[in-house]
């Protein structure tokens, strides 16, 4: 027997409508409670104005950009592994600690792509 979700039902445009209220309460949520998603943003923000300021080709300036909303995204989900860990137990635990530990190797390994591609871009082409 397949495990079933009540809140999979919806089809059409009213799973579009409402799986677009679920990902901007998940934006206001991280904006709120996340000081992390919030350095990601703003860290964007700055990037995106020096991006198009810069003289660069269009791919550049995608690529610049991509790097940088993958960050947003890394911190995303960095974000709901804490929440799910957090929510399971507030108790220290090993496995709670490598979960949490390896979303924030991830989001480190984002911030060096970021770094990365942006030293390729400006000096090494």
């Amino acid at each position: 027997m397949t495990p079933y979700s009540p809140f999979k039902g919806k089809q059409g445009l009213k799973r579009i409508f409402n799986a677009t209220g679920y990902s901007v309460a998940g934006f206001k949520s991280a904006f709120r409670l996340e000081a992390a998603f919030r350095q990601i943003i703003l860290l964007n923000i700055v990037l995106g104005i020096i991006n198009f300021s810069l003289h660069l080709s269009a791919l550049e300036h995608a690529i610049l950009l991509i790097v940088g909303l993958l960050a947003i995204i890394v911190e995303l989900f960095n974000s709901a592994i804490e929440a799910v860990v957090d929510r399971i137990s507030l108790e220290r635990h090993e496995l709670s600690k490598n979960a949490k530990d390896m979303g924030s190797a991830a989001q480190c390994v984002a911030l060096i792509m970021i770094a990365a591609t942006w030293a390729i871009i400006l000096f090494w082409t």
